[in-house]
């Protein structure tokens, strides 16, 4: 059971093969005797998960429910769940429990989903590593010494090691797409407003977008008919109408022109990468289609445009956080002003207190316009760079991240050294475009990713890409002997 697609699973829980009880008393079996090595999970919900298998199993009983009724799932622990912790893998929230429930989620619960816990993450998703954590770093299935990436690690990893088959994760600048790559599975930032926000803790409010992360296209496809929409309580979210992104999953892409950024195969990516994309790309010639090189030209000023963004609007969204209202409160404090400055001081880690510095300098009087106005200048000139290549091209294809998996520790006392990680991801979060990853092979024993950029909410394109290059291929197959 354990490895069976969401596909599989659908076609095994509506024939009777096995419950959904019984098929997440396995997921629970399987937490229990691999998480104390990954650090996957935060939250473990075992009771809500099994009244919820039971209340699946009626509807599969009485013959209406949908293709993802009984099917668990594990969730980022920054999406809000009626009376579950919710964390974000900080101090500050180590005692927040939702009193309501996000759209994302509850569009998954609606399904027939059944939520097995939370998983961990980098602390307010500020990392690339999942080890900026209180609750610890995760560590990587394919080799434990190395990271999962981040900022959703723990939601990559529990697909990996087979310990819930599909998470929802965020991306805010390749938080679902770079530890995807890392732990050798599929994830999908959709288009901005394609998915909810709304009960999704901000992290970068223009910037942030949730998505599935599956063993496979097909998985994601099938989550994303549940998961995308129309939301009025989201300002962000856009009202279009949700396409079936299963119904185009098996045409065929020949034809399809491809474009390969100059800029994301320079001198910053690893050889062995480079070797394993080419090849790639060299199956997507053999099923017909077409490759030109074509250029981004300011990629590289993704990372100074992304790191004065988000920390800004970071700063804004973390004010909350004062120890007021919810979350830690230092202890005895002398006066209002000593309460503020100590919650925070001791609620945040260093990575979220760093963000925040630099976010409130970058809007701060005299440093707006030579900062913060000027970086969104150079964001609007990054999506122009890809209106229009996707003017010529149908999709981009590259790296999804510049080496594999780095060791736990490696880069902690470097942060620059950790964002230049996120290179070829950061640029796609400022467009707001679509964005994939899927795995493509190996290098050291370590997963790479794929990514493909498509245009504007058109996800059903990325998707099928992705099915087409996995019945083609059989990287995705591949699990982490843990």
């Amino acid at each position: 059971m354990l490895n069976k697609t969401l596909k599989q699973l659908s076609d095994d829980l509506h024939s009777g093969k096995y419950s959904s009880v019984e098929l997440t008393q396995s997921y629970l079996d399987a937490i229990k005797a691999k998480d104390s090595d990954l650090n996957a999970y935060v939250t473990v919900t075992d009771e809500i998960a099994l009244a919820q298998a039971a209340e699946a199993d009626k509807q599969l009983k009485a013959g209406n429910a949908g293709p993802l009724t009984g099917i668990p799932i594990a969730h980022k622990d920054l999406f809000c769940t009626q009376g579950v912790k919710t964390t974000c893998g900080s101090k500050m929230l180590d005692n927040f429990i939702a009193p309501y429930e996000s759209t994302a989620t509850s569009n998954l619960k609606n399904a027939g989903m059944v939520m097995l816990g939370k998983t961990n993450m980098d602390e307010f998703a500020m990392g690339s590593s999942t080890e900026s954590s209180f609750y610890g770093a995760t560590k990587n299935p394919w080799n434990t010494d190395c990271v999962p990436g981040g900022s959703s690690g723990g939601s990559a990893v529990v697909v990996a090691a087979g310990t819930a088959p599909a998470a929802l994760g965020t991306d805010t600048g390749g938080s679902i797409r770079q530890p995807a790559a890392f732990c050798g599975i599929t994830g999908l930032k959709p288009t901005y407003g394609r998915v909810s926000r709304w009960g999704m803790v901000a992290y970068g409010s223009s910037l942030d977008q949730a998505g599935p992360m599956t063993q496979t296209a097909e998985d994601a496809a099938m989550i994303m008919n549940a998961l995308a929409g129309f939301d009025e309580k989201d300002s962000t979210s856009m009202d279009k109408p949700v396409e079936d992104y299963t119904a185009s999953l098996n045409n065929s892409i020949k034809g399809l022109k491809i474009g390969l950024p100059k800029e994301f195969f320079g001198d910053a990516l690893d050889e062995g990468i480079r070797k394993t994309i080419m090849d790639a790309v060299k199956q997507f010639e053999a099923m017909g289609a077409i490759v030109k090189e074509i250029s981004l030209p300011r990629t590289e000023l993704s990372i100074p445009a992304y790191y004065i963004i988000a920390p800004a609007e970071a700063s804004t969204n973390l004010s909350r956080y004062d120890g007021v209202r919810y979350g830690y409160r230092c202890e005895d404090p002398k006066d209002l002003n000593d309460m503020y400055m100590r919650s925070r001081s001791e609620g945040f880690g260093a990575e979220v207190k760093r963000r925040i510095l630099v976010g409130t300098y970058a809007l701060s009087a005299g440093y707006y316009d030579a900062y913060y106005r000027k970086a969104q200048q150079l964001r609007r000139l990054i999506k122009n760079d890809f209106v229009a290549a996707l003017n010529d091209v149908d999709v981009i294809m590259g790296p999804t991240t510049p080496s594999p998996a780095w060791n736990l520790g490696a880069k902690n006392q470097d942060p620059v050294s950790m964002y230049l990680e996120d290179i070829y991801t950061l640029s796609v979060n400022l467009a707001g475009l679509p964005g994939m990853s899927v795995p493509c092979g190996f290098v050291d024993g370590m997963p790479v990713g794929l990514q493909v950029i498509g245009n504007y909410f058109e996800e059903a394109k990325l998707l099928n890409i992705g099915h087409q290059f996995q019945s083609a291929t059989e990287w995705h197959t591949r699990k982490p002997q843990v």
